[in-house]
Formats: structure tokens, sequence, C-alpha cells
């Protein structure tokens, strides 16, 4: 397979390095990250000036369910492939004949019960929506087994090409509709184009066509055996996003599920770097070292410590500005989803911990530990949800889930340390450092903002200065602090960058050589 031969590209002694591969995985991911963030953030812009609240909401819920139904599509198969050490043709066309079964099967329920999604939300449009979207998991399902297969093989092509195009498809299809006055429906319509571009991108680069092996009952057990525990845990967080995005829109409104939807689709920003830049690569990485127990902890250590500086400086980041930021960008309309965002800052850094963590229990083999994060996570995010809506209408919506997102976060992490066998002591000293750094870089930014520039009080280009010296304040105040606590952290972070610089340089020259 293609994306297998890739994977080998960087050797040392002749031998592919598993530092190298990630690390070649992660530059590849996070180049790939920032375009594609860039492009989805224009078209996030532009849809916002261009629709309302009320039409992004209706979206939101009309896609509720099939968003709920793609863990079933998934399956856990995908993983259980990843973590496959022997048989892969066998398992690959196991899982690709599974996976477009439970897409047909998923399909045609969210056909059936799209009248019902209407009747909850009040709105004949939003059934149609939820109709019309249920084709997204028949596609979806034929994206499992290449996805995987690059994921298994280290793919450098799948993060610089296919995140982009997908992008580009969503954001040129759904902006251009949306100035033509096709509302809602011009998110339904990106949607299904991106679909099938992810879809025909990740078939290309894998060079995978079904047929090649022979797929078994047996088989098929075996992989659910190994991925049902990860079913599990999707469908929780799955299940807890349903059910916020049902209740805000019935009990609220549809342009309450909107702004909800805008701030969430912000504060998912940080997590994304963390999953698409790190977590993937770290999953097939932690299952081929898990026997190696003194590698597997410092690996764990440095990759939680790493994600722990991104995310310590985004919630702050969030916090600070979160609201002016999204009232400068987005317009004055939209202030509530800037409220929604500040609440949901939480989010950022549970994520974090919580997907370094998920991916060293899933490489350790463990996968029935994460039940326990899918009970604590339903439990308390829908009992949190009903509670802070009462008292605090939307922005307790984004409380319950920062409150659920930490506490969660903290159970996880504490499973994988003991899987590993990692002291607290330790543990606490890889994370600890860029928590008060952030804090009081934060504590110095809001009063910058919120008391003498107040961004979004003047015309934009004015705003955007005032926003960017906010940010560049924290920054500078952040590395201060945490050079001071933390300086091997800070050496950490130069020795990165110097590798990246070489390598881009090596890159260069070797592209001017040829």
């Amino acid at each position: 397979m293609s994306g297998e031969g890739e994977a080998a590209v960087e050797t040392d002694g002749g031998e592919p390095t598993l530092t190298r591969r990630i690390g070649r995985v992660a530059a590849a991911s996070a180049g790939a990250l920032i375009f594609g963030e860039l492009v989805s953030f224009g078209q996030t812009i532009a849809l916002a000036r261009l629709l309302s609240p009320t039409e992004v909401g209706m979206f939101a819920a009309g896609t509720v369910l099939t968003m709920l139904l793609t863990t079933f599509v998934e399956g856990g198969l995908r993983s259980a492939l990843v973590q496959r050490e022997e048989g892969i043709e066998d398992a690959a066309e196991t899982v690709f004949r599974a996976s477009l079964l439970n897409g047909v099967a998923m399909a045609i329920g969210a056909l059936a019960v799209a009248p019902l999604i209407g009747v909850l939300f009040h709105s004949g449009t939003i059934g149609w929506v939820a109709a019309a979207t249920s084709g997204f998991l028949l596609i979806f399902a034929l994206t499992n087994v290449p996805e995987a297969l690059l994921q298994r093989a280290f793919s450098v092509r799948r993060r610089i090409v296919v995140g982009p195009a997908v992008a580009v498809s969503f954001a040129v299809v759904s902006v251009t509709l949306a100035a033509l006055g096709f509302g809602v429906w011009s998110m339904v319509i990106g949607t299904y184009v991106s679909y099938v571009v992810w879809v025909a991108a990740v078939w290309w680069l894998a060079g995978w066509r079904p047929g090649r092996g022979r797929a078994t009952i047996r088989l098929w057990r075996e992989l659910a055996r190994f991925g049902s525990p990860v079913v599990v845990n999707m469908l929780g967080s799955r299940v807890q996003t349903t059910v916020e995005a049902a209740v805000v829109g019935r009990v609220l409104s549809s342009a309450a599920l909107g702004n909800y939807r805008y701030g969430q689709r912000i504060a998912q920003i940080p997590v994304r770097f963390i999953v698409e830049v790190g977590a993937i690569s770290l999953f097939p990485a932690f299952s081929r070292i898990a026997e190696d127990r003194e590698r597997f902890a410092a690996a764990y250590l440095r990759a939680l410590r790493l994600v722990t500086v991104g995310a310590a400086a985004l919630t702050g980041l969030i916090i600070a500005l979160g609201e002016p930021a999204v009232v400068v960008v987005f317009g004055a309309r939209w202030r509530d989803a800037g409220t929604v965002l500040v609440a949901m800052a939480g989010l950022g850094l549970g994520k974090a911990w919580m997907s370094v963590s998920e991916e060293a229990i899933k490489g350790s083999g463990r996968t029935g530990l994460l039940n326990w994060q899918t009970a604590i996570e339903l439990t308390l995010g829908i009992g949190a949800l009903l509670a802070l809506l009462h008292f605090y209408g939307l922005m307790g919506v984004g409380l319950a889930t920062s409150a659920t997102a930490l506490v969660v976060a903290v159970v996880v992490s504490t499973l994988a340390r003991r899987v590993i066998g990692i002291p607290l002591r330790t543990f606490a000293r890889a994370v600890v450092a860029p928590l008060p750094a952030a804090a009081l870089a934060l504590a110095a930014t809001w009063y910058l903002e919120h008391h003498l520039l107040r961004s979004d009080t003047h015309p934009i280009p004015v705003a955007l200065a005032a926003l960017i010296l906010d940010v560049a304040v924290f920054v500078a105040i952040y590395l201060l602090v945490l050079a001071v606590l933390a300086p091997d952290v800070i050496r950490g972070l130069a020795r990165l960058a110097g590798r990246a610089l070489r390598r881009s340089r090596r890159d260069e020259s070797d592209r001017k050589s040829n």
C-alpha cells in the first residue's frame, strides 16, 4: 500500500524510527491543519455574515441524529484495524463490509426518524434537513478502511492532502450557495460535497481496493471485541453533544442553538489541533511501544506536557478575549456565541489531557477502561447541563461542557497513569507548570482588553489591532513565566523549533537539487 511505503521515508541506519515518523506526521498535520483552519475560519466568518443564528441552528438541529449515528457506522472497527498487527488484508476486507452494512442500516434508520426530529424541534424545515443529511452516513462508511490504513502507516500525504481538500470544498460550495440565498441548504450541500471529496482523497492515497482479503465472522468478532469499548466511549461523547443540542434547541430556540454551535466551533479549535497534530499519531505509536514500559511512560509524559503547554495558553486566550473577538469578527448579533465560547474554555485543556490519555489506554490494549470515561461523561455532562441551563441559560450549557471535560480528563489521565505505572508526582511535574503561567497571562490580558482597549467598541481595523496587541502581551507573559517555572519546557520547545527549521532547510535544499 502506498501509505505504508510513505511511513518509512525517514530512516536511521536503514530503519525508520518511530520518533521521526511521529514528527513527520505531526509537522505535516500542523501545516495542513493551520491551512485548513484558516480556510474553515474564513468560511465560518462568511457564513456568519450571510446566515442568521437561526439558520445555523436549524442545520445543527437537523444533523444532530446523523452525527450521533456516525459512531455506530464506525463501530470501533477503525481503531481495531489500526491496532492489529497481522492479517491486515483480511481484517481490512472484514471492516469494509461491516462498515458498508452499518452505513446502509444507519442511513435508512436516520431517514425514517427524520420526521420526529422536526417534531422535536417544532420545525418542518429541520425535519427535511434531517432527512436530506441521512445520506452522510453511507458516504462516511466508505472512509473507514482507507483512513485506518493511512493512520497505521503514519501517512504524511494524508495529513497534507485530505484535510485541506475537505475544508476548501465545503467552504467554496457553502459560501457560494449562501451568497445566492440557499440559506440552511447551503450547508447541507456543502457538507455532501466535502464528504465526497474526503472519500475520493483517502481511497486514492491508501491505494487499497476491496477483494484482496477474505472477510470472516470470526475476524469481525475479534475486531469488534477490541472496538466495542471504543464505540461506547465515542457514543458517550456523541450522546452528550446530541442532548446538548436537543435541549438548547427545544428549551431555548434555534437562534440559541446557532450561537451555541458557533461558540462550540471556536472552542474546539484547540481540540482539533491536539487531536490532528498529535493524538492520531500517538495511538499507533503507543501500540508499538506498549510492551516497553519505560519507553511508553516517557513518551506519554512528553506528549502530555507538550499538549498542556499549548492547551493552557489557548484556554487562557479564549477566556480573556473570546467574547470581544467573536463580536469583532462575526458581528454584534453573534455576541451570545462569544459568551458560550468563554464558558466552554475548559474544553480545550480537558480534551488535551483526555485525548493523549485515551490513546495511551487504547495503545495498551485496555480499551475496557474507557467505559469509565463514558459513564462519567454521560451522567455528569447531562446532569450539569440540565442544572446549569436552568440557572444560567445558554452560558450554563458552556459551563457544563467545560466542567465535564475537565473532570473526565482527570479520570482518564488517572486511569492511563495507573496502566503505564507513572507516580502521581511525576505526572504532576509534567502538567503543572503551564497552568500558573497561563493564569498570570490571562489576568494581565483580561485587564488590558476589558478595561483599557475594549476592542469590540472600535471600528474593525482598530479592533483587530487591539486584539493582536492583546495576544502579543499574553504570549510574552506566558513564555516569560514559563521560562521561570519550567525552563526545560522552553528549552524543549526551542529544540523542536530548531529541528523543524533544519528539516525545512533540508527539504528546501533537496527540492532545489532535484
